[in-house]
């Protein structure tokens, strides 16, 4: 088995596309890692939904996992996503990543026809089965259409060796008490809602995971500080900062809000692949406004 120290903030980063032929660019995407560990992020997750992976061939999920290892070099952990709807397909992607030299994987459960819940705890068996690599249970309803209770999770921590943590992204702040309620605060959990981020690590979350570090990895970093120190009232400053951005991307849609907020920034990292659209000029007018702020609210605060 692994041994991983996971915690803080942990970054999702985009998949670019290059504009010209609407490829995977390697460059790019070795470009925003290194950004990302520049600015202090404590793990690399790629291969989310911020990363389009639903979107990406086999050919290029495979070559997205081995850039992003190999980039990163062992500064941070990585963490793959998988998210397939057969287990087959799940278990050859986490033996894949393993064998790429990730440090865990990520997986959603998805599905085309309604799960129950020992169809769920098979799937999660079978995957762990395929690997040696610690897994993080990701329950994120809205994108997946599995709702995975906190009991369920907990049960598959205690009987699947592999199964470690707990990524909980339905946006219901009570899950996250009834994780540690279940597991007496032994099951490290992370918050995946972006507004939750203040309420999350007050209810012990061992971290955020989180592609608003894509574009102010500064502030989520200095949320994470404060609330490690123990200053709630300097996490709740810079928790208040975000929060307007925190709520433009997730309503926005991630793929898209990130890609327009990154190339506001410079970063030509192409659009996002159909059938999602890039943000509209309304919409990127309002994000320009709100980083613009959380941007001058920075500054007041450092000032």
């Amino acid at each position: 088995m692994h041994n991983l120290d996971l915690h803080g903030i942990v970054a999702y980063p985009i998949t670019p596309f290059r504009e010209e032929d609407g490829s995977v660019d390697a460059d790019m995407l070795v470009r925003l890692i290194d950004r990302l560990i520049d600015a202090g992020v404590h793990a690399i997750a790629p291969l989310g939904s911020t990363g389009e992976s639903a979107y990406l061939s086999e050919s290029e999920w495979r070559h997205v996992v081995e850039t992003s290892v190999i980039r990163v070099a062992k500064r941070v952990p990585v963490i793959v996503g998988i998210s397939e709807l057969t287990t087959a397909a799940a278990a050859r992607r986490a033996s894949f990543a393993e064998e790429a030299g990730a440090d865990a994987i990520m997986v959603l459960p998805t599905s085309y026809w309604k799960l129950g819940e020992e169809e769920v705890f098979q799937h999660y068996a079978r995957i762990a089965a395929a690997t040696g690599l610690p897994i993080m249970a990701y329950n994120n309803p809205a994108t997946s259409g599995i709702d995975m209770s906190p009991e369920l999770m907990i049960r598959m921590v205690r009987e699947i060796d592999n199964v470690r943590m707990i990524k909980e992204s339905s946006g219901d702040i009570q899950r996250m008490h009834r994780i540690h309620e279940l597991s007496g605060g032994t099951v490290p959990f992370f918050n995946g809602s972006n507004p939750l981020a203040l309420e999350a690590f007050a209810a012990g979350a061992t971290g955020w995971c989180t592609a608003a570090a894509c574009l102010i990895p500064e502030q989520t970093l200095g949320l994470y500080a404060a609330v490690q120190s123990g200053n709630l009232a300097t996490a709740r400053r810079a928790f208040y900062r975000q929060l307007p951005l925190l709520q433009f991307i997730l309503k926005g849609g991630l793929p898209k809000t990130v890609k327009a907020g990154l190339r506001l920034q410079g970063l030509d990292v192409g659009a996002p692949r159909h059938p999602v659209l890039p943000l509209d000029e309304a919409g990127c007018r309002s994000l320009a406004a709100i980083l613009g702020q959380v941007a001058a609210g920075e500054a007041r605060s450092a000032a």
